[in-house]
């Protein structure tokens, strides 16, 4: 799937594997990945299209959802999910320098947003069982509310929709 690279564990190493992505650790990198690149929830926030940008993108993905938000860990495992596909279409299929971020939150939906300079439109297309790539759309189609794409004049905002309970 889209931005997990690198997620490899080192064999013989589960002790320290599992300190290392412990929630806590995660939540001291997604308070980090905020004070580096912005709130997204502000501002479009501007990441450079590499692949290690995802982890970028899921950890303030999460940040927000789940603490900014107050959302369940389903919401924002979900989300963190989703946003990793999309950010994951955008750096391996548009050339583009740098993608937005921005998430927004209106009572009972939250939406994601993932800007790029390209007007090539993304594609879902059938899946089979034993597929090893082309499921972001997918699972977007399948874990969303609503999804879509908004042709921009220089490229694209494509962008997901999930309800959610307002506590």
């Amino acid at each position: 799937m889209a931005g997990l690279e690198g997620m490899e564990q080192p064999r013989g190493h589960a002790h320290a594997a599992a300190a290392r992505w412990s929630p806590t650790v995660e939540d001291e990198h997604a308070l980090k990945a905020l004070e580096l690149y912005g709130n997204p929830t502000e501002a479009e926030v501007l990441l450079p299209s590499r692949p290690e940008s995802a982890a970028t993108a899921r950890r303030l993905t999460q940040v927000v959802v789940l603490r900014q938000w107050g959302l369940t860990p389903k919401t924002t495992e979900d989300a963190v999910l989703l946003v990793s596909e999309l950010v994951g279409n955008a750096v391996r299929h548009t050339g583009a320098r740098v993608f937005g971020l921005r998430l927004h939150r209106r009572r009972g939906w939250i939406r994601v947003e993932v800007r790029d300079p390209s007007r090539g439109l993304p594609c879902l297309m059938p899946v089979q069982a034993m597929d090893i790539s082309g499921r972001g759309l997918f699972l977007v189609d399948k874990l969303a509310d609503r999804w879509g794409v908004d042709l921009l004049p220089r490229g694209k905002t494509t962008w997901f929709e999930m309800r959610v309970t307002d506590r």
